[in-house]
C-alpha cells in the first residue's frame, strides 16, 4: 500500500513538472477570467487538471493555482489540497508583511479570515460534498461554483485550452515564423485565433506591441529584422468557444536570412502551379533528418565544414519549407523526415494544400512522407511495405525469397534492415486518370549494392501486384489512364543494377552488384520488371554532395508508356555546390538537393 502511494506521488509530481515545464517564462497565460476555475479531463483519462486565478487585495494574494487530481477522488480530499495550498499563500505574505513592521512579534502569522473552500450548485446554499468528481461532474447542466473564502468562480469544464506554446530559436526575414509547438487541448487550429506583435525593447516597462499579423503562420520582410515577436494564441473550437489565451515573446530578435539561395534559381521554373489536369509536377528530396545532424559525429566527421548553427534543425527547416512551397508542386515525395519536423513544421505549414502521410521506418525517429495537392487528387488506398519484416513472410516475395534464404548471413542482413515502400494509389480530379506513386529510401552502406538490389526487386514485385490489382478494381481499360511514379533516395548511382533494372528492366545473374559482399554473395539470381521506366532528371553528377561522398543517388522515375516529360528543373552547378566547401550549408539545408520533373499523361482523356 505504501509503495503505491509512493508511485501515485511520484507520478503527480512529475505531471507537475510537466505541466509548469510546458511554459517558460517567456510563454505565459496572458489573462485568466478572474470568475472562472478551469477542470479539464483529457479522454481515456483519470487524471483532472483545475486551474484558476485567485486574488484578495486584503490578504495580499494574486496568483494562479494549479493541482493534478484524479477523476475517481472524492472532491472533499481535493478542497483539502486547495484550502491548504491558498492558506500557506495566505500566511506566506502574512509573514512577509510581518517582516516588513517594526513592531511585528516573531510569532507564526494567523490569517485573519477563515479559508473557505467549497463547491456549490449555481444559487444554492448548501455544499456539496462525498462524492468524486466524475459524479460532480456527469451533470453541469445547472452551473457549479467554486467558492473561495469571498469569491465565487464558475467551474468550467473541458473549455478549449493551450498546454504548450513554444516559437523556434531560429527566426528570419524572408522565412514563414509559426509556432515550434502548440499543443491544443479541447481545440483545434482552425477555430483559434492567433495574432501577432513586435516591439524593439521587449524588456522595457513601457513597450508598445505593435500588430504586425494575423493566424498562426507569419510571412516575415526585412522590415521585421531586429523586432522581437509576440504571439497571442486564443484556443477555439468548432462551437465558437474560446478559452485563455496564451503569450510567447521570443527571447532574440528576427535576424537576417541567407541571401541568393539557389534554389530560388530553381524556382524560376516553377512560378506557378501546373494547371492543366493532366500534367502532375512532382518533388523528390531527401531532407537530411535531424536525427543524423544533431551530434558530435555530425558536426566533427560526417559536415565539418558546416557551421553549427547552420546544421541545427530550426534553421534548415525555414529553408527546405520555402524551397518546397516555391516549387508549387503537386507530389512531394521527402525521405530523412522527422516525425517531429512532420507533425510540428510540414503539416500545419502544408495543411492548406495538401495532405501528408508519414511512414516511420522501424523504430528511428524518421521516415518518409507522401504529400500530395488535395485540389488535385483523391486518395484511393495508400500502402505501407516494411520490407525487413515481410520479404520472408508474403506469398508473392517467395519465389525470389527461396533463391536467397539459405544464404543465412545474407537473409540476415536484407531482413534487419527497416527499409520502408509508401505506395499511393491516387484518382486525378475530374478525370478517369490515375496515378500510383512509390516512394522509399533504400539502405546507405557502402558494400551492400547486393542488399539495395535486392530491395528494389522486392519493391517492384511489390508495386506490380498493386498495380495490377488497382487496374482490376477500378475497371482501367486504357494502359494510358495510369501512370506509375517511383521516387526516393535509392543510394546507388546510375552505375549499379538498380538504374539498369528500372530503365533496362532487366539484370542477369552475372551482374556485378551480386557480389559487393563476398560473404553475402547473391548466386544465380536474376530481376525483370514489367514498367518501362525513365529517369526525369537523367543522372546528373551530383544529387549528394560532401566532402566525404558525392554523386548521384536519388531519382524521380516515371513510366514512359503513360506519361512525357516536360521540363526536368536544373540542378545546382557544382560551383553553387561547393560555395561553402559543400552541402549542407548556409544555403543549402540538406546534404542532398531536391529534384523537381513536370510529367504529362499520354492519354488525351
Amino acid at each position: 500500500m505504501l509503495a503505491k502511494l509512493i508511485n501515485r506521488c511520484a507520478q503527480r509530481l512529475i505531471q507537475q513538472q510537466i505541466r509548469f515545464s510546458a511554459f517558460s517564462t517567456r510563454s505565459q497565460r496572458k489573462s485568466f477570467d478572474m470568475d472562472k476555475v478551469y477542470l479539464r479531463n483529457a479522454q481515456d483519462t483519470q487524471e483532472l487538471h483545475i486551474t484558476f486565478r485567485y486574488a484578495n487585495e486584503a490578504l495580499k494574494v494574486d496568483r494562479d493555482f494549479n493541482f493534478c487530481r484524479r477523476m475517481d477522488e472524492c472532491i472533499d480530499e481535493a478542497l483539502i489540497r486547495i484550502r491548504n495550498n491558498i492558506e500557506k499563500e495566505v500566511n506566506k505574505r502574512s509573514k512577509k508583511k510581518s517582516k516588513k513592521s517594526e513592531e511585528a512579534v516573531p510569532t507564526a502569522p494567523q490569517t485573519q479570515e477563515e479559508i473557505v473552500v467549497a463547491v456549490h450548485r449555481k444559487d444554492c446554499v448548501e455544499s456539496i460534498a462525498g462524492i468524486t468528481f466524475n459524479e460532480l461532474l456527469s451533470d453541469i447542466s445547472q452551473g457549479l461554483e467554486l467558492r473561495v473564502i469571498d469569491k465565487s468562480l464558475d467551474i468550467v469544464f473541458n473549455q478549449p485550452w493551450v498546454a504548450g506554446l513554444q516559437l523556434p530559436s531560429s527566426i528570419m526575414a524572408g522565412f514563414l515564423v509559426y509556432p515550434l509547438k502548440l499543443q491544443l487541448q479541447f481545440a483545434t487550429r482552425q477555430h483559434s485565433k492567433a495574432q501577432w506583435y513586435k516591439t524593439l525593447k521587449p524588456n522595457s516597462t513601457k513597450a508598445e506591441w505593435t500588430p504586425c499579423s494575423e493566424g498562426l503562420i507569419y510571412q516575415l520582410t526585412e522590415e521585421d529584422i531586429d523586432y522581437y515577436l509576440k504571439l497571442v494564441v486564443t484556443p477555439g473550437n468548432e462551437h465558437g468557444v474560446y478559452g485563455p489565451p496564451v503569450e510567447y515573446v521570443t527571447t532574440s530578435p528576427v535576424q537576417a536570412g541567407p541571401q541568393n539561395c539557389p534554389y530560388e534559381l530553381r524556382q524560376q521554373y516553377t512560378k506557378k502551379p501546373l494547371s492543366n489536369p493532366a500534367e502532375i509536377r512532382v518533388v523528390s528530396y531527401n531532407l537530411l533528418a535531424d536525427l543524423y545532424a544533431d551530434g558530435d559525429y555530425a558536426r566533427k566527421t560526417l559536415f565539418p565544414y558546416c557551421a553549427p548553427a547552420n546544421l541545427k534543425i530550426d534553421y534548415r527547416k525555414q529553408l527546405f519549407i520555402k524551397e518546397l512551397i516555391g516549387y508549387n508542386a503537386d507530389l512531394l515525395c521527402l525521405q530523412e523526415v522527422d516525425i517531429k519536423i512532420f507533425d510540428y513544421d510540414l503539416q500545419p505549414v502544408l495543411a492548406e494544400d495538401f495532405q501528408g502521410i508519414m511512414t516511420p521506418k522501424g523504430k528511428v525517429a524518421e521516415g518518409i512522407a507522401l504529400f500530395y495537392r488535395t485540389s488535385r487528387f483523391e486518395l484511393l488506398n495508400t500502402y505501407v511495405l516494411h520490407l525487413g519484416d515481410n520479404i520472408s513472410s508474403l506469398p508473392i516475395f517467395a519465389p525470389l525469397w527461396q533463391k536467397i534464404k539459405h544464404n543465412e548471413q545474407l537473409a540476415s542482413r536484407i531482413c534487419d534492415r527497416s527499409t520502408t515502400l509508401q505506395l499511393c494509389l491516387f484518382q486525378l480530379k475530374g478525370t478517369k486518370r490515375y496515378v500510383m506513386v512509390a516512394n522509399t529510401h533504400l539502405y546507405f552502406h557502402p558494400d551492400a549494392d547486393h542488399i539495395r538490389l535486392l530491395q528494389i526487386g522486392f519493391s517492384l514485385i511489390f508495386v506490380e501486384h498493386i498495380y495490377k490489382q488497382a487496374i482490376k478494381e477500378h475497371g482501367i481499360t486504357d494502359p494510358q489512364n495510369i501512370g506509375l511514379i517511383f521516387c526516393g533516395d535509392f543510394n546507388s548511382v546510375p552505375e549499379c543494377g538498380i538504374y539498369k533494372l528500372m530503365t533496362e528492366q532487366f539484370v542477369d545473374s552475372n551482374f556485378v552488384d551480386w557480389s559487393s559482399n563476398q560473404e553475402e554473395a547473391v548466386k544465380d539470381v536474376e530481376l525483370r520488371q514489367s514498367f518501362k521506366m525513365v529517369s526525369a532528371c537523367g543522372t546528373p553528377e551530383f544529387t549528394n554532395y560532401t566532402t566525404l561522398f558525392a554523386a548521384c543517388l536519388d531519382y524521380i522515375f516515371y513510366q514512359s508508356d503513360s506519361f512525357d516529360l516536360l521540363q526536368s528543373v536544373p540542378l545546382p552547378s557544382v560551383e553553387e555546390l561547393s560555395a561553402n566547401e559543400a552541402i549542407p550549408s548556409v544555403t543549402f539545408p540538406s546534404d542532398h538537393v531536391s529534384l523537381v520533373a513536370d510529367l504529362k499523361f499520354k492519354s488525351s482523356n
